[in-house]
C-alpha cells in the first residue's frame, strides 16, 4: 500500500516536471520569436502532444500524459480557478474599474443573459437539442476568459480603458456564468420542462436565486476581505500576509461555494478586488506589497501554464474530428452570440450619454471574448454531474472545438485586429516618457547604492565621486529630457499630473486613518478630513486636477478655519459647502 503510494508521488512529480519542461521550451520559443501569446503556444504544444497520442503508438507519451494528466472540474474550480480569479482581481486597479463599472455590468450580468437565451434557443435548431441542453450548453461556452489577449495586450501596450472593460467583464460574467449553469442542470435534474422557463412565476424564482447567489457571494468576498484586512493593517510580516491572502483566495471561495452555497466565483473576485487595492494601500509596506504581488503573478503564471497544457494534451482530438459540423456551428453561432450584445448594449450606453466604448474597442470585445477555463471547468463536471439522456460527450467535444478556435485562432488574430482597427496601443511620445522614466529610476538606484556602499566603506570618497558625477550628469539630463517632453505634450502631462496626485491622495488618506488609529486626531476630525481627501479624488476621477502651480487649486477647509481664528494664509478663502464649512 505504502509502496503504491509512494509510485502515484514519483508519477505526480514526473508528469508535474514534464509539463514544466514543455513550459520550458514553449517560453524559450517565445522569447526568440517575440510576440507570440505565452498561453497560445503551451495549447498549440499540448494539442502537438495529443495529435501524437491520437495518432502514434507512443506507449511512453500516451501513459505519461493521456493516462496521467487528469484535468478534472474539481481541479480545475477548486484548485486552480481561484488562484486566477484572485490575481486578475487584485491587480486589477479598481478606480478604473468603478469608472467602467456601467459597460462592465451591463455586458457581464444582462448581457451574459441575453447572449444565453439567444443562443440557447437558436441551438435547438442548429444542434437539434431540447431547450434545456441547448441553454446547458450556451451557460457553459459563453463565459469568457481573456487572458492570452490580455498579455497581449500589455506586450503592446493597448490602452488601459480597453483592457479594464475586457478582464472586468470577464472577472463578473465567470462568476454568473457558473450561477446560470448550476441552475440549468438543476433543472434537468428535476426533470422540467422547457415551458417552466417561460413561466412567469418560475422565471422570476429563478432570477431571484441567480440575484441571492450573487449578491451573496459579493458579501462574503467583501467580508473575507475586511477581516484579513483587519488583521493585515496591524501587521508587518511579509510571509505571513502572504499567507493570509492565500487564505483569503481559497478560503472565501471555500465558505461561498461549499458552506453557504453562493458564488464561489463572485467571493473570491470581490475579495481580491478589495485586498488588491484598499489592502495594498492602506495595510501593506511597500516591501510587503511587492512581495505579495509577485506571490500572485508568479502563482498565476504557473497556474495558466499547467491549464494551457493540460486543455492541450485533454483536447479529445478523434472526438473533435467526429463532431466537426456541430464545433463549426457552435463556434458560429457562439460569435454571433457575442456580437448581439456587445453592439446593442453598448450603443445604447452611448446614447445615454456615459462615457462612450469606441466602435473600435466594440471590435476587439467581440473578437477578444475568448472562451477556455470556466467553459472547460464546466463540462468537464457536466460528465459526472448529467442526469441520463445529456448527449455529455457531444457536448465535451463541442466546449473543447470553440475554447481551441477561440484560443489559438482569435487569440492569434487579435495583434491585427489592434493594428488594422487603428487602436493607439502606444503613442512615441508615451513610449520615450517610459524609457526616459525607467532610466532615471534606474540611475536613482544606481546612485543610493553607490552611497550605501561607500558607507560601508566598500568604495573610497574618490571613486564615489567618480559614480556621482557621472550619474549626476545623467540624472540631469534625464530631469531636462523628462520635463522638455511633457512641456510638449500638454496631455500625457496631464495624465501623469492626474496619476501622481491619485497616488498622493491615497497616501494622504493613509496617513490620516494611521492618526485616527494613534489617538493624534480625533474620529470627527478625521473623518472630515478624509471626506475632503475623496472630494479632491472626485474631481481627479472626472479630469480635473486640484495641483496648480501658480494658485491655488483647491482650497482646503482648515485654511477657512484658521482664518476665523485670525490666523494669516496665503490663499483668501470665502465660505463654501466643503465638509467643516459654516452656512
Amino acid at each position: 500500500m505504502a509502496a503504491e503510494a509512494g509510485t502515484a508521488v514519483v508519477d505526480s512529480l514526473i508528469l508535474l516536471l514534464s509539463v514544466f519542461l514543455i513550459a520550458s521550451a514553449v517560453g524559450t520559443f517565445v522569447a526568440k520569436v517575440g510576440r507570440f501569446p505565452y498561453t497560445i503556444a503551451l495549447l498549440l504544444a499540448g494539442l502537438g502532444v495529443s495529435i501524437v497520442v491520437a495518432v502514434y503508438d507512443v506507449g511512453v507519451i500516451e501513459q505519461l500524459f493521456a493516462r496521467e494528466l487528469q484535468l478534472s472540474h474539481d481541479l480545475i474550480l477548486l484548485v486552480l480557478l481561484p488562484a486566477l480569479l484572485f490575481e486578475g482581481a487584485a491587480t486589477t486597479d479598481l478606480e478604473r474599474f468603478r469608472r467602467n463599472l456601467v459597460p462592465i455590468l451591463t455586458l457581464a450580468v444582462p448581457g451574459l443573459l441575453i447572449s444565453v437565451t439567444l443562443l440557447g434557443f437558436v441551438g435547438t435548431y442548429a444542434f437539434d437539442y431540447t431547450l434545456l441542453v441547448s441553454l446547458l450548453f450556451a451557460s457553459m461556452v459563453l463565459p469568457t476568459d481573456p487572458v492570452s489577449v490580455l498579455a497581449l495586450f500589455e506586450e503592446l501596450g493597448a490602452p488601459d480603458r480597453l483592457s479594464v472593460l475586457v478582464e472586468g467583464e470577464s472577472l463578473i460574467n465567470d462568476g454568473v456564468g457558473v450561477v446560470v449553469f448550476s441552475t440549468l442542470l438543476a433543472l434537468l435534474h428535476d426533470g422540467a420542462s422547457p415551458s417552466v422557463l417561460l413561466e412567469p412565476g418560475r422565471a422570476a424564482e429563478v432570477a431571484a436565486e441567480l440575484a441571492v447567489v450573487s449578491l451573496g457571494g459579493l458579501v462574503v468576498g467583501l467580508v473575507a476581505g475586511y477581516a484579513v484586512y483587519s488583521v493585515m493593517v496591524n501587521l508587518d510580516e511579509q510571509m505571513t500576509e502572504i499567507v493570509l491572502t492565500i487564505v483569503l483566495a481559497y478560503g472565501s471561495f471555500v465558505l461561498a461555494e461549499h458552506y453557504l452555497h453562493v458564488s464561489g466565483v463572485i467571493a473570491t473576485v470581490a475579495a481580491g478586488l478589495f485586498i488588491g487595492n484598499q489592502g495594498a494601500e492602506y495595510a501593506m509596506s511597500p516591501r510587503t506589497k511587492v512581495s505579495v504581488f509577485n506571490t500572485w503573478e508568479t502563482a498565476a503564471f504557473l497556474v495558466n501554464t499547467f491549464i494551457f497544457v493540460a486543455i492541450g494534451v485533454r483536447t479529445p482530438i478523434p472526438r473533435l474530428v467526429e463532431n466537426w459540423q456541430l464545433i463549426v456551428a457552435g463556434i458560429v453561432l457562439v460569435i454571433l452570440a457575442r456580437a448581439a450584445i456587445v453592439y446593442p448594449l453598448t450603443a445604447l450606453l452611448n446614447l445615454r450619454g456615459h462615457k462612450t466604448v469606441p466602435r473600435s474597442y466594440q471590435h476587439v470585445m467581440v473578437w477578444g471574448g475568448l472562451h477556455a477555463s470556466i467553459p472547460i471547468a464546466l463540462v468537464l463536471g457536466l460528465q459526472t454531474e448529467a442526469p441520463p439522456g445529456v448527449p455529455t460527450a457531444e457536448l465535451k467535444a463541442m466546449v473543447f472545438g470553440v475554447a481551441a478556435f477561440s484560443l489559438i485562432v482569435q487569440g492569434l488574430t487579435m495583434g491585427r485586429l489592434l493594428s488594422r482597427l487603428g487602436i493607439v496601443t502606444r503613442t512615441d511620445a508615451e513610449e520615450l516618457y517610459e524609457l526616459l522614466v525607467g532610466r532615471a529610476r534606474a540611475v536613482d538606484a544606481a546612485l543610493d547604492a553607490a552611497d550605501r556602499l561607500h558607507a560601508s566603506g566598500e568604495i573610497p570618497s574618490d571613486v564615489l565621486e567618480d559614480f556621482e558625477a557621472e550619474y549626476g550628469r545623467e540624472k540631469s539630463d534625464l530631469d531636462e529630457a523628462i520635463a522638455t517632453l511633457l512641456q510638449n505634450n500638454p496631455e500625457l502631462r496631464h495624465e501623469q499630473v492626474l496619476m501622481g496626485e491619485r497616488r498622493v491622495l491615497q497616501r494622504e488618506k493613509g496617513a490620516i486613518m494611521d492618526a485616527m488609529r494613534s489617538g493624534v486626531v480625533s474620529s470627527e476630525i478625521g473623518e472630515r478630513l478624509i471626506e475632503e481627501s475623496d472630494l479632491k479624488l472626485d474631481r481627479i476621477r472626472s479630469g480635473e486636477s486640484t495641483v496648480h502651480k501658480r494658485d491655488e487649486g483647491y482650497t482646503e477647509s482648515w485654511r477657512q478655519r484658521a482664518a476665523e481664528f485670525g490666523l494669516s494664509t496665503d490663499v483668501a478663502v470665502e465660505p463654501d459647502d466643503r465638509p467643516g464649512a459654516e452656512d
